[in-house]
Order: C-alpha cells, then sequence, then structure tokens
C-alpha cells in the first residue's frame, strides 16, 4: 500500500480529491433533502434526474477547479482551506437553488440550505478521513519515519509542526506543554497534553524523539528536560530562535541536538561512572547547599537509588522552595523517600545537630559554599568563615552524631589557591583530613570523612557558558579576561555522579579526582559558542563578523590555568576514570594553629591577617602589604 501510495503523481492525487468533490455533489443531496423531508426517498429529491445530477456533478468541479481546493494538500488543509470548502459548498447550493427555479419546481429553499451544509461536511469529514488513511500507511512504514512530540505549543511550535507535515521522514504525533489552558486542546490538528503524559505517549505512540519549540527558555530548564528525556530514552532536539531561523534555513533544518556536554572538549562519560545504588537506598541522605547547581542534581540522582529519607538544607528560601517542589514532583518511582526541608546555615551548630540526631542521618553530602571567586575575592572574612567555619561546625556534627559517610564537595581552586575562595576551599580540604587521621589515630570514629575536587561545571550558576550564551544572546561582545586561560570542565551529571561514587569508595581521608582529559582553552570555547549560536567571530581576519571577543585582564585571585592535583602522585580506584590522590597533609599541631588563627581574624573583622595566616600555611595565597595585591612565595605544605 506504502508504494502505491508513494508512487502516485501529483497529478493523480489533485484527480483523486476533484473526484471525491464531484461525486459527493449528488450524495449531498439526496441526504440533505433526506433529512429535510425525514424520509429516504428519490421522489421526494429535487433536480434527481440524470441531466439536473450530471449538471451538479459539473458544477461542483467546475467550482472546486476554479477555486483550486482540489490542489489543497491533505495534511495542509486547515483554516483557510476549510473555509473554501465553505464557499464552495454555498456556492453549490446557490447554484442548486437556480437550476431548480429554472426546472420550475420551486422547491423549499432550507432544503438547499441543509445540502449545502451536509456537502461541506462531507468535503470537511472526507478529506480529513483520507489523511487519517495515509498517516496509517505511513505509520506502518515507520522504519524511515521518525515520530515526535512536539514540546511547545506556542507560535514556534505551530510554524514546526507545520513545517513537519511537508517532511515524509518526521511524523508529528502530539503537541505537550505546561500552559494548562492550552491542555486538552487542538493545535494544527494535534492534541496537545500534559508534560505528564510524555510516557505513556511514548509507549502508546510510538514516540521516539522529542522536539523543544521553545527557543526562549533559559539553559537551566532545557538541561532539566533534556536530562529527564533522555533518561527514557527519547532523543532531544531543540529550535534555534527566530533570528538564527532568519539567516535562511528551513525550521526542520535548524533543529539541533541538545548536547548538555557539546563544550567539553572530550566524550561525556556522566553514565560510565560508578554505581552507587547499594550505598544510598534505604538510607538517610543529609545535602547541604541543596538549591544550588551541584546539591540540586546531587538531590536528584539520591532520590533516584530509593533513600529512607532525603534531608535538604539549603539558606535561599526560594532555591529550597524550588528543589523541594521539584524532588516531589520526581517522586512517581520513590514515593516511601521522606523529604525533609530545612531553611537554614551549615553555620548554625545548633540547628546541624538537631538534624543529625533527629532525623539519624547516616550519610552527608556538603555542597554548601561560596564559589563565586571575584565575590568571594571581595569578601574574604565572611568567604572564609562559611566556607571552612561551615565546614568543620558540620563535619564535627557528623562525627558526633556517629554519621557513616560524610562528602565534602571541592574544586579545583583549592589546588595552589591564589585567591580567597581556593584558599577556604583548600583549608577545608585540610580539616576533613585531619579530622579523619584523627577519627582513625583513635579507633572510635564511626564516620569516613572524603571529598571530591573537580573543575568548573557546565551551566552552574556563574559558569562562563551562561555567561557566555547571555553575551552571544546581547549580539556581544563577549569578554574575556586572557586569551591563553584554561579551565577543565565538566558536566552537572558527571559532577554529581563523582561525588555519589566517593561514597562507594571511600575508606577514610580520600581525595577523589575524576580524570576531566584536557584543559579547555577558554578563548576557544568562546569561539565554539559563537558558531554553535549560528554567528560568526569578528576579529582581525574576520573584520566583519558578528561578535567580538575583547579580553579585560586578570582579575585580581584569577589563574592562567588551574590544576588538580597538588603533587603528582595519585592512585587509581576501581574505576578507570576516577584517581585517589596522595598529597601531603599537615599535622594536628600544625591544623589547630591555623584554624586558631584564621578565627581569630575573623573575629577582629582583620582581612589582612586573614590573608596572612592562610598564606603562611597554605601555597601560593597572595597577601596585600597595602592596599595593592602583591605575590609573596610560600613553602609547600
Amino acid at each position: 500500500m506504502y508504494q502505491l501510495v508513494s508512487r502516485l503523481p501529483r497529478s493523480a492525487k489533485w484527480a483523486i480529491i476533484l473526484t471525491l468533490d464531484i461525486l459527493l455533489a449528488p450524495v449531498a443531496l439526496f441526504v440533505g433533502f433526506a433529512l429535510f423531508n425525514n424520509a429516504l426517498s428519490l421522489e421526494q429529491t429535487p433536480l434527481f434526474s440524470y441531466r439536473a445530477i450530471a449538471l451538479i456533478m459539473l458544477i461542483s468541479g467546475l467550482l472546486a477547479v476554479v477555486m483550486d481546493i482540489y490542489r489543497i494538500q491533505l495534511k495542509a488543509y486547515e483554516n483557510r482551506a476549510i473555509g473554501l470548502s465553505a464557499i464552495h459548498a454555498m456556492a453549490l447550493g446557490l447554484s442548486a437553488i437556480v437550476l431548480d427555479g429554472l426546472a420550475g419546481n420551486n422547491s423549499p429553499v432550507s432544503g438547499f440550505i441543509i445540502f449545502g451544509i451536509v456537502f461541506f461536511l462531507m468535503a470537511v469529514v472526507s478529506r480529513l478521513a483520507l489523511l487519517q488513511v495515509l498517516q496509517s500507511v505511513y505509520r506502518d512504514k515507520n522504519m524511515e519515519q521518525s515520530r515526535v512530540l512536539i514540546y511547545g505549543a506556542g507560535p514556534t511550535g505551530r510554524q514546526l509542526a507545520a513545517a513537519l507535515r511537508m517532511d515524509d521522514s518526521i511524523f508529528p504525533v502530539a503537541f505537550v506543554d505546561d500552559n494548562t489552558t492550552l491542555q486538552g486542546s487542538i493545535v494544527q490538528g494535534l492534541r496537545v497534553y500534559a508534560p505528564s503524559s510524555i510516557r505513556k505517549l511514548q509507549r502508546s505512540r510510538r514516540v521516539d524523539r522529542v522536539l523543544l519549540a521553545m527557543p526562549s527558555i533559559g539553559r537551566p530548564r532545557m538541561l532539566e528536560l533534556t536530562r529527564q528525556l533522555n533518561k527514557w530514552d527519547l532523543d532531544v532536539q531543540a529550535l534555534p530562535s527566530f533570528a538564527q531561523l532568519a539567516r535562511g534555513d528551513t525550521l526542520v533544518g535548524q533543529l539541533a541536538p541538545v548536547a548538555p556536554g557539546q563544550f567539553l572538549g572530550r566524550p561525556a562519560f556522566e553514565d560510565d561512572l560508578l554505581d552507587g545504588s547499594a550505598t544510598y537506598r534505604d538510607r538517610c541522605v543529609f545535602i547541604t547547599g541543596a538549591g544550588g547547581s551541584i546539591g540540586s542534581e546531587l538531590c536528584r540522582q539520591v532520590l533516584e537509588h530509593k533513600p529512607r529519607c532525603l534531608v535538604l538544607l539549603e539558606m535561599s528560601e526560594l532555591a529550597l522552595y524550588n528543589i523541594d517542589k521539584e524532588l516531589r514532583e520526581l517522586q512517581e518511582d520513590a514515593s516511601d523517600t521522606e523529604i525533609i526541608p530545612f531553611l537554614g546555615t551549615v553555620t548554625d551548630a545548633g540547628l546541624m545537630r538537631r538534624i543529625m540526631e533527629k532525623h539519624d542521618v547516616e550519610i552527608v553530602f556538603h555542597a554548601a559554599a561560596y564559589k563565586h571567586v571575584p565575590l568571594v575575592e571581595r569578601n574574604a572574612i565572611v568567604g572564609v568563615s562559611n566556607n571552612v567555619f561551615g565546614t568543620q561546625t558540620l563535619a564535627l556534627a557528623a562525627a558526633d552524631a556517629g554519621v557513616a559517610q560524610f562528602i565534602l564537595i571541592s574544586s579545583d581552586k583549592a589546588v595552589r589557591p591564589t585567591n580567597a575562595m581556593g584558599a577556604s576551599k583548600r583549608l577545608a580540604e585540610i580539616l576533613i583530613q585531619d579530622l579523619a587521621n584523627r577519627t582513625a589515630q583513635v579507633g572510635q570514629g564511626k564516620t569516613i570523612f572524603s571529598m571530591v575536587r573537580f573543575g568548573n561545571v557546565l551551566g552552574s550558576s556563574g559558569s562562563v557558558v551562561p555567561l557566555f550564551q547571555d553575551q552571544i544572546r546581547k549580539g556581544g561582545p563577549i569578554t574575556l579576561t586572557h586569551r591563553d586561560v584554561t579551565r577543565y570542565f565538566m558536566t552537572i551529571p558527571e559532577a554529581s555522579r563523582l561525588v555519589l561514587a566517593a561514597g562507594a569508595l571511600a575508606v577514610g581521608g580520600d581525595v577523589f579526582v575524576l580524570d576531566m582529559g584536557d584543559p579547555v582553552l577558554i578563548y576557544d570555547l568562546a569561539r565554539r559558542m559563537i558558531e554553535a549560536a549560528g554567528h560568526t567571530l569578528r576579529d582581525s581576519n574576520t573584520p566583519n563578523g558578528d561578535i567580538e571577543i575583547v579580553m579585560t585582564g586578570l582579575r585580581p585571585g584569577e589563574k592562567m590555568y588551574e590544576e588538580l592535583l597538588i603533587g603528582t602522585d595519585s592512585r587509581p580506584t576501581v574505576h578507570p576514570k576516577i584517581m585517589r590522590a596522595q598529597e601531603p597533609q599537615l599535622s594536628e599541631i600544625e591544623v589547630a594553629a591555623v584554624l586558631k588563627a584564621v578565627r581569630v581574624a575573623i573575629q577582629d573583622l582583620n582581612e589582612i591577617a586573614l590573608r596572612s595566616a592562610l598564606a603562611r600555611w597554605i601555597e601560593q595565597i597572595e597577601t596585600p602589604a597595602s592596599p595593592k595585591m602583591v605575590r609573596t612565595e610560600q613553602p609547600n605544605i
């Protein structure tokens, strides 16, 4: 059947539709007067002689030819075409009235009105029926056709649906939209469903791809949708903005796959990390910074492992509300997990103890931290206090409560730091290692302390990718501190899976590092993002390009490159992508001394004393001898 339909020439298809309009005329005349007379009788049907019927059929065919109705494709038969069919029916009804008058019958006009209405309904229904037949034929030939859902029933989605009807390789099944006022309606001949129906549609309608027709939504929402849909084995593609479409490509040709790790500079291995399901199932997991980029992804992934309870701590009310709401919506497959949100900070020792004891916490992921380098550099006292003594407060509460595992989320900026944020994270690592060593020496500590160190996270708040995207959206320029700056990158799911893997691998005092491949030149990242957005780089070689990259100079405390290891010694783990760093440590007395010096400087609000205390123990921290920043060489730890 598919071969027969696909080989029909366009002229043959036109002839079929024209023949349909011609044959429907006498049928509609008979049905119309049968309804009028409330009886099936040829004798009571006017103009039902051979000559009159031939004239009615001829007039119907001529009207269809003059109005070009027969040339309208079935998949494009919509509002305008239906309007033409209505005009066709009205003209045919008037012609029948004139013919009846010329024949001297003087039949009731209302009967011919019913005839016109019946003809219109038959013309519309017959075309829709033919379209369904053709779609079923193509559906059977689905080996070469992709069945898609269009996410977004707005103007972009409607234009996309219209464009897809002209493409035999893609079959649109339905719309999906978050707008409840659209759900249940028919748009472009397709029903609009709620997002909660996607899984059901995937199974019942054999959907294999989702097209995101929402070019205005932000990257975080795009990544969230992509992550969820990819989890269900659905391919995801996104439609760019109308500004990019205006460059001349077709709507279908502009569909771009959404790849969260497309700028990594290496293959993503977010699905290739150690499975820690047994570690977290039926246990109480406590996540600090639960509303942040890493913390929220940790919450989602831990929830998949079906813990007994999931305790969330966040100091931002809005962020806590959002992640709590999202997790409860995701709870369909994990309904036994109790989600407990807490508004507060890790520096509140009383609150930390109450949470640990009341909910019998077994695993702690410490993701809460001030992490934006320029902000912490300008607010060093607050940043160091939160990142160092918040970590200490939480870790001591965990040890006192006998928590099984404590995992600190650290940063590559902790390696030979040149800024307050990196130094605070390094000192947090040092005190966690010291606590791990002390509990191991005593032999009575129940808590396994470990930490995870990774580079920049793509798509997280404050990272360069959303910043560059915003600058590209505004037409540039992209601001870059130095042409030769490099950074390690990973995706949010990769970072979160590494943290979860650490819980399964930790033995105490571990520093886990992910093999992140080669560092990425930020200039190349910016250039690739410009090209990925459909623009061209403007530089000395291409002065007529779209977007320029401007160098602004390194910021205070910023490094040209980041490192993941303090030394060169690292040992493999059972997973080829995860290393266990072997690094020098301070003695217990030295740790106590630096913590005391840092605490006194913070209490005195003395930033110079604070930086001096950090610089004494941490390699390469910059110390201000005056209002200007100067570099002082420091001994290795």
